[in-house]
């Protein structure tokens, strides 16, 4: 075959293009590294591990999310601060990670996407844990701190982007769940399938 075919498309994930766009609108700027899991710099740039260094079930569109609660639970002076002014090798800021989550699920919850957006760290099973308000039997702190991510959510530079992403990422879900089957290697839960 002769010739060359230029290319003047690049394919993206769906929801990667939603999160990485939503980040850039809120104020973060979101680049791919091998050496992390996640990390913030304080200075906007958001850096997400590769897809080889996460886990099976990590999504990109997951972890972004989970950053900006982060975000919205530690306030607007953390977004100066590296990772946001979180300890996250001693039990020092825990009640900051529940309120982030507690966070996170109220926010996934009110478009259907809480299993779908559930984080897959070692604070899983603390999610697991939520009832149906994920607010009840929180600590004082956390509640104080849940109340105030929730009020940052509704403002700039959060709104209206956090919201329009989740809502863009509720429809992609349920288009894609009909199509979710079982693999031809056996039984396999998909990201799109609600009981996972």
């Amino acid at each position: 075959m002769t010739g060359s075919r230029t290319v003047s498309h690049v394919y993206e994930d769906p929801l990667d293009r939603i999160w990485t766009a939503t980040a850039e609108r809120i104020g973060f700027r979101i680049v791919r590294g091998s050496d992390v899991y996640a990390s913030y710099d304080g200075a906007g740039t958001l850096t997400i591990g590769t897809p080889e260094t996460l886990d099976a079930d990590d999504c990109l569109a997951q972890m972004i999310f989970h950053e900006c609660c982060h975000a919205l639970v530690q306030g607007r002076d953390a977004l100066r601060s590296v990772d946001f002014g979180l300890d996250n090798r001693t039990g020092r800021d825990d009640e900051r990670e529940h309120a982030c989550l507690v966070t996170q699920a109220i926010l996934a919850s009110r478009h259907g996407l809480r299993e779908f957006l559930a984080p897959t760290t070692d604070y899983r099973a603390f999610w697991n844990g939520l009832g149906d308000d994920p607010r009840a039997g929180c600590t004082p702190t956390v509640g104080t701190l849940v109340a105030a991510a929730l009020r940052a959510a509704a403002l700039p530079p959060f709104a209206p982007h956090l919201e329009d992403a989740l809502a863009a990422t509720a429809a992609i879900v349920r288009l894609a769940r009909p199509f979710t089957t079982e693999s031809i290697e056996g039984p396999r839960r998909s990201l799109y399938d609600p009981t996972r």
